[in-house]
């Protein structure tokens, strides 16, 4: 999943710039194959994703100058209650991870920036712009598709794909408190407070699960650490300014179809012709949710 975007797009983009992008948008799509590899409880994983980058990410804090204090307690309220969304943002991706396909997981996951197009619809009163409207109507058609060949498959695949649409939801409530917050925070120090304040729910939530926490093996929850907050996030919050909408609307199609093959090649999962039909329109949609932001939104 995504999240932190850059700042103003479109300058001096070069073949190290789009290499970072495809590059953090890969280290994120291994983030489903690494929950699976992990023996401790996919809640649990999540917490070890938040948790194990604390000190790398104070660390970049520092050396980006980026205070980590002096903000004032009123400064703090947003990060913390972001990071408990983001905590559960991440336990119900997570959970769908383990009941799902790796493709459906990867798609419904990033499904947040649909929801935040229609609430943006919601605050500014008015009807969508046909571009909007071609992506609603490419969501709920490609997810009526894939939400029905789960339940064909396996009602806990379909579990797993509602999981992952929840997830999306906890994101954008995530998303909108953490935006105004950034107008203070560095992006590695908001990275920080909300991992910070988002370990202690997802721990509390995997002890109150009954899952394993402490893993036997632990190059997976290293690795999605690693991978998926660090070097996944720092690629996109490095390479995000410099590019529109479009480019990484489309690029972020790269996460499912990263995923596909790792679920193909590591769980013999497989794909049939519906099945490809409604990852093209959810991910059609995702493009267009992206191309609809406004100028002001694309340069945050």
């Amino acid at each position: 999943m995504t999240s932190f975007g850059g700042e103003q797009h479109g300058t001096h983009a070069d073949p190290k710039h789009f290499a970072a992008l495809l590059g953090g948008n890969f280290a994120l799509a291994l983030g489903p194959w690494f929950v699976r590899l992990a023996d401790s409880g996919p809640v649990s994983a999540g917490f070890w994703r938040m948790a194990l980058p604390l000190p790398l990410l104070a660390l970049l804090a520092w050396r980006n100058h980026q205070p980590l204090s002096g903000f004032g307690r009123r400064a703090w309220w947003p990060v913390a209650f972001a990071g408990v969304l983001f905590a559960l943002d991440l336990s119900s991706w997570h959970v769908g991870i383990e009941l799902t396909r790796l493709g459906n997981a990867s798609l419904f996951g990033n499904a947040g920036s649909l929801i935040l197009m229609g609430w943006a619809l919601i605050v500014a009163r008015r009807l969508p712009r046909p571009a909007e409207a071609i992506a609603i109507v490419l969501a709920v058609g490609g997810a009526v598709i894939l939400l029905g060949r789960s339940m064909q498959i396996d009602s806990s695949t379909l579990h797993g794909d509602l999981f992952c649409i929840l997830a999306g939801v906890f994101y954008v409530g995530y998303i909108l408190p953490i935006q105004h917050a950034r107008l203070r925070f560095g992006n590695w120090a908001l990275l920080f407070y909300a991992s910070l304040a988002g370990a202690p729910v997802a721990l509390i939530a995997a002890l109150f699960l009954g899952e394993p926490v402490w893993p036997h093996v632990w190059w997976p929850v290293i690795a999605l650490a690693i991978g998926s907050q660090v070097i996944g996030q720092g690629l996109l919050v490095y390479a995000l300014r410099h590019f529109s909408a479009l480019i990484v609307g489309v690029v972020l199609l790269t996460q499912p179809a990263v995923s596909i093959i790792a679920g193909w090649l590591a769980f013999g999962e497989t794909m049939g012709w519906l099945d490809a039909l409604g990852m093209v329109l959810v991910a059609g949609s995702l493009v267009l949710a992206r191309l609809s932001e406004s100028p002001k939104a694309q340069s945050r």
